[in-house]
């Protein structure tokens, strides 16, 4: 059975479950104390498999000026859709220290920079 959804309040490139990637880049990331952290600037899928593994965070800096990018792993967010934006069990202080890059630079993204991420964030890869 297919559920309509009332294309009056969403919009075509989102339903109940699915969202256009391009609609996640810029979306917010908060800690559970509701404290904004930064946003996604974009997400990494799984060639094979097809299944998001990261989003990259974007976070620190001033006025975009030594801002970091932080691969945090896909299933470490949870969406809150009053906040409109993720939620992510982390203050500033665990993340100063979590894997991270200079943004514009990419990282392998190969099993030994997965492990390190996931283990970060006590995540089994």
């Amino acid at each position: 059975m297919v559920q309509e959804t009332d294309t009056k309040t969403m919009p075509r490139d989102e339903t109940h479950n699915l969202i256009a990637s391009d609609r996640v880049e810029g979306t917010a990331v908060y800690n559970r104390d509701g404290e904004k952290l930064g946003t996604i600037s974009k997400f990494m899928v799984g060639k094979r498999s097809g299944q998001v593994q990261y989003a990259v965070m974007g976070f620190g800096g001033l006025f975009g000026m030594g801002e970091r990018d932080y691969p945090l792993p896909w299933n470490a967010l949870a969406y809150d859709p009053e906040k409109g934006g993720y939620v992510v069990d982390l203050d500033k202080d665990r993340l100063k220290d979590a894997p991270s890059f200079e943004r514009g630079a990419d990282p392998s993204y190969d099993r030994d920079y997965g492990e390190q991420v996931f283990t970060y964030y006590g995540i089994v890869y």
